[in-house]
This record gives C-alpha cells, structure tokens and sequence, in this order.
C-alpha cells in the first residue's frame, strides 16, 4: 500500500471517526503535531509544488471545490 492510499484511508476515517478516536490519536501524535510547527520542505518538495501551482495556474491540471475535496476525503467521490 502506497502511502499516498493510507494518507487517504486515514483522512477518511478521521472524518467520520467518533470523538474519543480522534482523541486518542492525537494524543499519540501530539507531540510530533506541536513540533511539526518548525518543519521544513526540501528543494525537491519546493520544486514539486511550484510545479503543481504552475499547472493549476495554467489550467492544465484538475482542480477541486472545498466541497469536492471533503466528498474526495470522505471516500463519498472519486478523482
């Protein structure tokens, strides 16, 4: 499995998930989250979202509504 699928499957779940799952995962993570305030892309990563934007900009790439990407996330629509 891709991690692109389980970013995917977990964002799904998380949306639907009751209260005291949410909790606890973020309990787990909490400290990872509150540090990942001071990360940092690499010049690939830059490189691949100045990409991206160029696309978007230009039109030659798929963009999606708010709504759209949470029916995407939520599993409820393909893309």
């Amino acid at each position: 499995m891709t991690t692109l699928t389980i970013r995917q499957k977990l964002m799904t779940y998380l949306a639907d998930a009751d209260d005291s799952k949410v909790k606890a995962i973020y309990t787990l993570l909490e400290r990872e989250i509150q540090e990942g305030d001071s990360f940092a892309l690499t010049d690939e990563q830059i490189s691949i979202l100045e990409n991206e934007q160029r696309l978007h900009l230009s039109g030659q790439s798929k963009s999606y509504s708010r709504e759209e990407s949470i029916q995407i996330i939520k599993g409820q629509r393909t893309f």
